[in-house]
């Protein structure tokens, strides 16, 4: 990567809960785009003011400091095209279906430029992706985590990047996910209705914040029981970056492998991070009109688990 930066003025004002944040740490949650060694540069160039005033990177924000930070125009790096053993559900001139597996991250980042679906799908579909996401994400209209395995819809041309962007915010799409929870859940089903936003500590993390965060709504079904754990089904009304994992650890069942949001430990020896699988997505078809409605098998690991756990009850 030549270089980076996204080419805008940016404003920012501190909250009550981000206070004594170090300020490099402070811009790295709020521009995800950039390095936090980057940003230590601009802060050492004078490129960010606190208060119409320079800062050093060790600065602690305080509630109320208004915060601007200029950044120059990215060079943009160049995104490659790798051939890929894509696992595709349903492919036509305006989307695809793909079923991501396990370990796959979504789109390049800084650090991370090579072996994205992104860097798939650019050979698969010839380069045909939609360019509103820019450069890094073309035809990516929403992702899912680096280790959630399932479903995800990329979209060929702006068209049916808008489309399927304005019925994700309508909230209209069909998202239903496969999830093993730590223990025994009592009743069949319940919905979880509680804002999510960034933790005012941990600002990698997402967390229940019922002052900053947006809504959020996950509904579960119970669908069998075991001794320590339960395998559930959810459906998503809302979006939101961990949704799920945040949402199930909120009321005290957090997903298995989730070493972010769960049990520091794991229980199970080999597990790649939280197990859950997006197993449908269904969606108005941005050029026909009509009704879609695509279904991912549970990965293998995951049947196993699941078979591990049957027989021990």
């Amino acid at each position: 990567m030549e270089a980076e930066g996204i080419g805008l003025d940016q404003y920012f004002m501190v909250g009550e809960e981000e206070q004594d944040i170090r300020i490099d740490r402070y811009l790295t949650d709020c521009l995800k785009e950039l390095s936090r060694s980057y940003l230590q540069k601009l802060l050492k160039n004078g490129d960010v003011l606190v208060n119409e005033g320079p800062v050093k990177a060790s600065y602690k924000v305080v509630e109320g400091d208004r915060i601007f930070c200029r950044v120059p125009e990215a060079v943009a790096p160049k995104i490659l095209a790798e051939p890929m053993d894509l696992r595709v559900l349903y492919e036509d001139q305006d989307v695809i279906l793909i079923d991501k597996p396990k370990g796959m991250v979504v789109h390049p980042a800084a650090g991370h430029l090579t072996e994205t679906l992104v860097n798939g799908l650019m050979h698969h579909c010839q380069g045909q992706l939609s360019g509103i996401n820019g450069i890094m994400r073309p035809g990516i209209v929403h992702r899912i985590d680096k280790d959630t395995t399932g479903v995800l819809i990329v979209c060929k041309n702006d068209k049916a990047h808008r489309s399927i962007a304005a019925q994700l915010k309508a909230h209209t799409v069909t998202r239903r996910y496969r999830a093993i929870v730590h223990g025994q859940i009592r009743e069949e089903e319940g919905t979880v209705d509680a804002p999510i936003g960034r933790h005012p500590v941990e600002r990698k993390k997402m967390c229940v914040n019922e002052k900053n965060g947006k809504a959020a709504v996950t509904h579960f079904q119970v669908l069998e029981r075991f001794k320590d754990f339960t395998y559930i089904e959810c459906r998503l009304e809302t979006g939101r970056t961990h949704q799920i994992r945040v949402h199930m650890a909120s009321i005290h069942h957090p997903l298995l492998g989730d070493l972010v949001y769960g049990p520091a430990r794991c229980p199970f020896n080999g597990l790649q991070g939280q197990v859950l699988h997006a197993g449908i997505f269904g969606f108005i078809h941005p050029e026909s009109g009509r009704y879609m409605e695509f279904q991912a098998p549970l990965p293998a690991y995951f049947e196993e688990l699941l078979d591990r756990l049957r027989k021990i009850g």
